[in-house]
């Protein structure tokens, strides 16, 4: 099914098109039921005989479902219409994290701010064991009054290795995808992500700091002209830490634990950034 501007799917009209990723077209659309502005996430066509994609569409649907939290985008329903399937969820009005930053770096205050939000959305998430495994720029909204919400967990995984709590730690590392099947945005993939090995929070972890630095910084930590050279930066080298010198102490210590290329060595619990964050604002 083609959509466009002033049709209708069930009982949603379109608006607008709100972007397209590689799980599916995001559509702006009215319930005629309700009366409101929702988000239709759509499977596309010659995906819905997949049955990979099919079930992995479906299984966001219901990780979605399961994170009730206020800086976690809300799913409302799953539904099919005419053989199409789609996803509503709340509709945000506000930019993605990318497109603030292409305004320059956020002030250091600011920054806190939305990432200690990003933070305690993934916080949420592992203590019921879901890893989000491509978290970005891209994948987080940001209203008119900075309250941030975490888009897109196509690329999910549920796992039963995080006891929650304080001093939690992740005690075994998450099953990996079939076939060793690497999953995410290089960029912001961690290392043992990249390589295809087993993944567990700390990845989200690394994928956070990205984020941060990035807000600090207005650049990528690990950037290139092209994938490869993405990749081998995030393999082999530093980000540019002089590009966040202008933030405090604690805050550039925070970045260089998440961004550990090991590991072990790297900050194990996302309840250590808040921690961090919070003694800084």
């Amino acid at each position: 099914m083609t959509l466009a501007e002033g049709q209708t799917i069930g009982h949603y009209r379109i608006s607008g098109s709100l972007g397209k990723g590689g799980m599916g077209e995001v559509w702006r659309a009215t319930d005629e039921k309700l009366g409101r502005e929702v988000a239709l996430k759509l499977l596309p066509e010659d995906f819905a005989s997949d049955p990979d994609r099919h079930l992995r569409f479906e299984r966001e649907a219901r990780l979605l479902a399961s994170l009730n939290h206020p800086n976690i985008a809300t799913i409302f329903s799953l539904e099919e219409d005419r053989g199409v399937h789609f996803i509503t969820m709340e509709y945000v009005v506000g930019h993605t994290l990318a497109k603030c930053i292409t305004k320059g770096p956020f002030a250091s205050a600011r920054a806190l701010r939305v990432c200690r939000q990003i933070a305690v959305a993934l916080e949420a998430a592992h203590k019921q064991g879901v890893i989000h495994r491509d978290l970005k720029p891209l994948n987080v909204m940001v209203t008119n009054e900075d309250v941030v919400k975490v888009l897109d967990f196509g690329m999910a995984k549920v796992i039963a290795s995080y006891a929650a709590g304080s001093g939690a730690r992740w005690s075994r590392d998450a099953a990996p995808t079939s076939s060793g099947a690497v999953l995410g945005t290089i960029g912001y993939m961690s290392p043992e992500q990249l390589v295809g090995e087993q993944v567990d929070g700390r990845s989200d972890i690394w994928a956070f700091g990205c984020c941060m630095f990035e807000c600090l910084s207005g650049r990528k930590a690990f950037d290139g002209g092209s994938p490869p050279e993405q990749l081998v930066a995030t393999m082999e080298r530093e980000p540019d830490w002089d590009a966040v010198a202008g933030a405090p102490a604690d805050v550039r210590e925070l970045l260089r634990q998440c961004l550990a290329k090991d590991r072990k060595a790297r900050l194990p619990d996302i309840s250590g950034a808040i921690a961090a964050i919070d003694r800084c604002l």
